[in-house]
């Protein structure tokens, strides 16, 4: 049988790995990495807009583009 722990707390982790483990459960971690490039282009969109390098628009201008 197979159980997925979700949304579990980081300062919780270590607590049920070790209950896990005491009770002779075999732990696989399967975590999801996003791709480098991707999360490259999101770590310098954020810095070019704390620089004020980031473009404002109106919720119009947006509808707009939307269409």
């Amino acid at each position: 049988m197979d159980i997925i722990l979700k949304n579990v707390k980081k300062k919780d982790f270590p607590v049920l790995k070790s209950l896990a483990k005491s009770l002779g459960f075999e732990i696989v971690e399967k975590e999801k990495p996003y791709n480098p490039e991707f999360v490259k282009e999101i770590l310098e969109a954020e810095k070019s807009i704390k620089e004020g390098r980031g473009t404002k628009i109106t919720m119009e201008e947006l509808r707009e583009l939307c269409k």
